[in-house]
């Protein structure tokens, strides 16, 4: 039988020493749990080692027997530490997350009070050896002692693996199974054949299992990088809707702002009050503009930011930066120029909202950098066959970027020469937004720079052309005044009088008869009276009933068939798709934009 140990002995030795090899030199999460399993490994590799010197120092040692009980009193209290440490490791994975007397009891007795009385009994208590040619082993009180507090600790495990939280994972709880099972099977040999350990094979096993299953180096890494993720999507979950409620609540008095502001310069006031409507509508912009940037770059990182391809005419798309930039131009002495390429085809199929953006925030950052000289916006393009690569530049005459802060640009909240251009409005968005979009349409972006004397940037975007569009590209639409809804009925449902107000002073112009409703509980009544409608503008973020709830129960009114329309603040990027995908029939964001809500009620009410 002592053949047998030893053999058993060796071939885990060497087993264990592959493990050795693979284990240490690896990277390593540091973590309680890792630095625990660590301590298993060196307790492994030491209670092998001294169960082959038991082997041999009790036979040799028969009239001396100082060195057998130093050997085997170590050779036990290894034993007694590693069983020890793995309790500490199975309590610390059930009940980490756990703070309750029953558990705190559970790890007074299993770590501090038993550990200490047995580890006295370990050192104290008799010890005998047995030694004959074919076997040497160890019995009486200390081992008797250590084999209660081994089943003691295997049906603690047993509890821990049955009393476990659902959310750990089943595979923490292989080495304890294979432990628990070989534990007693050891206990049970050991009893009817004193002189076969399998001991240190029971160790290593388990100790193996938990390398293989939950300790391995490369696991540990991954779940600690999946647990990172996971953090990362949650804080950027947080952060969207954060910044979606903040959204909400800062595009709400601003849509107060901007109709108030649009109404009034539609009336007879003296030229200097006017200039100064017009500066409120320009500061109220430039809010808005800064709230879009960051929901966007928000969208971007979160990685929900889609592009949206459709069907646009590039040369509107032109026509509406021109005009753009022109209005950013007034109070500057600059020239604008524009090169545009006459070959490109009319209808091209692309996301020309994200498209303009890009183009829009490199013609307002050479605008803002450039104090005199000119803007040059030019545009050139590369055919082959139904695919079209569109070159725009833009150059300036500006400050200029110094080569060490060019690497700056695309960085967020990163401002060149922050110091000298502080008076400068921005936030340091714009072009890293721009980038991460170029990006998201698999195109390329180069900067050119000389400080002090200007700089040019460089897009170039795959589109794919359009042979046979399905858009009218001749009209452009009639004006605001030729447009008149006398005779139709239009529902406001909003929670907010003030939005309700701004929603009357813009609808005004189109002879409409306007119907307000304070809440979606209102708007229901409404319907449900008979009242006629020609078309709903319906609020979505309300107290009690939000306007996706209102719509699905106004649905399930007989007969319900009035034009739906959703009228939020909630405006970051999806938003129009998620609300056309709830079920309403479009979407105007606030403040609201003149243009959307004349192409909506002309969608809507124009019968001709």
């Amino acid at each position: 039988m002592k053949e047998i140990s030893i053999t058993l002995c060796l071939v885990s030795l060497f087993y264990f020493t592959i493990v050795l090899l693979s284990y240490f030199p690896k990277q390593r999460v540091k973590s309680y749990e890792t630095r625990i399993f660590t301590f298993l490994v060196v307790l492994t590799v030491l209670i092998i080692l001294f169960e082959i010197a038991s082997f041999a120092v009790v036979p040799t040692f028969r009239e001396n027997l100082i060195p057998s009980l130093v050997v085997n009193k170590i050779y036990i209290l290894l034993i007694f530490t590693y069983v020890l440490l793995f309790t500490r490791y199975i309590y610390y994975i059930t009940f980490s997350n756990v703070k309750n007397k029953l558990s705190e009891t559970i790890k007074l007795i299993m770590t501090i009070i038993l550990p200490i009385v047995m580890g006295l009994v370990i050192l104290f208590a008799p010890l005998y050896f047995y030694s004959t040619p074919d076997a040497a082993y160890s019995y009486g009180m200390t081992v008797d002692a250590l084999n209660l507090f081994n089943g003691l600790n295997m049906v603690f495990w047993f509890l821990c693996f049955f009393k476990k939280d659902k959310k750990i994972e089943f595979r923490k709880y292989y080495p304890v199974i294979a432990f628990t099972i070989l534990g007693f099977v050891t206990i049970f040999v050991k009893v009817y054949e004193p002189s076969l350990s399998l001991v240190a094979l029971s160790v290593a096993f388990a100790t193996i299992v938990m390398y293989h299953t939950i300790e391995n180096p490369d696991m540990k890494l991954i779940d600690a990088l999946n647990i990172a993720r996971d953090q990362a999507d949650k804080a950027n979950e947080a952060k969207t809707e954060f910044l979606s409620s903040m959204s909400h609540e800062i595009r709400t008095p601003l849509n107060a702002v901007v109709g108030f502001s649009h109404s009034v310069l539609e009336a007879e006031i003296p030229d200097n009050i006017r200039e100064d409507v017009k500066d409120i509508i320009t500061a109220s912009d430039t809010l808005l503009e800064i709230v879009n940037g960051i929901l966007d770059i928000s969208k971007i990182e979160s990685g929900k930011l889609e592009i949206i391809n459709t069907e646009y005419s590039f040369q509107k798309i032109l026509n509406e930066l021109v005009a753009l930039t022109k209005v950013k131009l007034v109070d500057k002495p600059l020239e604008f120029r524009t090169v545009f390429d006459e070959s490109i085809p009319k209808v091209l199929y692309g996301d020309s909202t994200r498209l303009k953006q890009i183009i829009l925030n490199i013609l307002t950052n050479a605008v803002k950098y450039t104090k005199e000289g000119y803007v040059e916006f030019k545009v050139n393009s590369i055919i082959k066959g139904d695919i079209i690569r569109l070159i725009i530049s833009v150059e300036d005459s500006g400050f200029g970027i110094d080569k060490d802060q060019i690497s700056k640009l695309f960085t967020k909240f990163e401002r060149f020469d922050e110091g000298k251009h502080r008076t400068i409005e921005g936030t340091g968005l714009g072009l890293a937004i721009t980038k991460k979009l170029v990006d998201l349409m698999r195109g390329e972006i180069v900067v050119q720079s000389i400080y002090g004397r200007g700089s040019k940037f460089t897009v170039a975007i795959d589109q794919r052309i359009v042979a046979e569009p399905t858009i009218d590209i001749e009209s452009n639409g009639n004006k605001i005044e030729e447009f008149n809804g006398s005779g139709m009925k239009i529902l406001v449902v909003d929670d907010n009088q003030i939005n309700l107000k701004v929603a009357g002073r813009l609808l005004q112009n189109y002879k409409l008869e306007i119907t307000n409703a304070l809440s979606g509980f209102e708007c229901l009544d409404k319907i449900k009276a008979h009242e006629k409608f020609d078309l709903i503008l319906l609020d979505d973020m309300m107290p009690k009933m939000s306007g996706v709830i209102t719509l699905e129960k106004l649905k399930e009114i007989e007969g319900f068939n009035i034009p739906t329309v959703a009228l939020t603040a909630n405006a970051i990027t999806g938003m129009r798709e998620k609300y056309l995908k709830e079920g309403f029939d479009d979407y105007l964001a606030k403040p609201i934009d003149r243009d959307e809500l004349d192409r909506v009620l002309r969608k809507f009410l124009n019968k001709e």
